[in-house]
């Protein structure tokens, strides 16, 4: 493989795996110290004087998007619809009907008022889009997920086409012109979901530096790179709008701008990296708590968190709570997540491509 090809999808880049911990992390430390202590507050004893660090942390979002934008330009080239779609459930959805699971055990044991236990709520979410049942998500952090769901089933769509790798830049540039349109003209809620258009200039951005490391710097791709770039900061104020009116405290667009900064030069430092940093079993066991951090860490954290801090104090408790929650995600990671993968991908995909050629549902490469 020549150097910069990421074409091979076996190979694995550490610095991107360590920057989606950082990512995780990032999450974790806006829900423990910004989020749990505003409107409403979730925390008994909170962490107030971390907050104006703390707020920063949902950029953590951001970053998780753009990493998945390049990540998944990447594992879609040389597949057809029906691998790339096993592949991502696969991927996606043992995890997280398992950490769902989890935390509705533990919600339902608590009965914490502010929490939703009910099995019916269960149900709903494990079709992940739980409001769409009219119930809640069984946790918050869950809407990222849809998100990423919707750019996957977009991806699959093009796939099916056979029009991702050959039209990879229009597509991009006509994602970013129904974004800028939908989110400064029309503000469609239907478009807003089912074109994910707040958050396409992430995505955009991701698959554009994807396909920049693989063919190289287009003078195209660079204009549609800076383009994603300037409207991720123009939405910057959508963010900081729903922030400040859920919980009464947002950043000015000035702070806001500079840590949008931050965050695309982190995966830019993170791909200039991608040949130092080698997928080490560290490295891989590091990556691997991400997903499963994220998807228990917010309830579960502040219900320990609320249980353990009046009696152990607030950083003792916040210790403990963090490695139950770490050694948790490491435990689905490697002894549920892991194993399951390829004997499901295996199952499942002959009996897609069985239903695709049923139906006709095969394009030709």
């Amino acid at each position: 493989m020549a150097s910069g090809s990421i074409s091979g999808k076996s190979e694995r880049m550490g610095s991107l795996d360590l920057l989606r911990l950082v990512a995780a992390l990032a999450v974790v430390c806006f829900h423990y110290f910004f989020r749990a202590s505003h409107t409403p507050p979730l925390l008994v004893n909170g962490y107030p004087e971390l907050d104006p660090f703390a707020i920063y942390g949902y950029m953590g979002v951001s970053l998780f998007f753009l990493i998945s934008g390049f990540v998944i330009a990447w594992s879609a080239e040389d597949r057809n619809w029906t691998e790339f779609a096993v592949a991502r459930f696969a991927r996606l959805y043992p995890g997280f009907l398992v950490c769902m699971t989890i935390t509705f055990i533990i919600q339902f044991l608590a009965r914490d008022p502010n929490l939703p236990y009910d099995p019916m709520t269960w149900v709903a979410n494990l079709i992940v889009v739980a409001p769409a049942l009219n119930k809640p998500f069984m946790d918050g952090v869950y809407w990222s997920i849809v998100f990423e769901i919707i750019f996957y089933g977009w991806i699959a769509i093009a796939l099916f086409f056979g029009v991702f790798s050959r039209w990879k830049l229009q597509i991009v540039a006509t994602w970013l012109l129904i974004s800028v349109i939908n989110e400064t003209v029309i503000h469609s809620t239907a478009l807003h979901m089912v074109f994910a258009t707040q958050y396409a200039p992430f995505f955009a951005a991701g698959i554009l530096a994807q396909h920049m490391v693989a063919k190289g710097a287009s003078i195209e791709a660079l204009v549609l790179l800076g383009a994603a770039f300037v409207l991720s900061c123009k939405y910057l104020h959508i963010e900081a709008d729903w922030m400040q009116e859920n919980y009464g405290a947002s950043l000015p667009f000035s702070q806001l701008l500079f840590a949008n900064i931050v965050v695309y030069a982190l995966f830019g430092g993170a791909l200039l990296l991608r040949h130092r940093i080698a997928p080490s079993p560290l490295v891989l066991v590091l990556g691997g708590l991400t997903y499963p951090l994220y998807l228990l860490h917010q309830h579960i954290g502040m219900l320990g968190l609320n249980a353990l801090s009046p009696t152990v104090g607030r950083w003792p408790a916040l210790a403990i709570v963090l490695a139950l929650v770490l050694s948790a995600s490491f435990v689905v990671s490697f002894y549920f997540e892991k194993p399951i993968r390829k004997p499901l991908i295996s199952l499942l995909l002959p009996a897609l491509n069985m239903m695709a050629s049923k139906l006709r549902l095969h394009r030709p490469a």
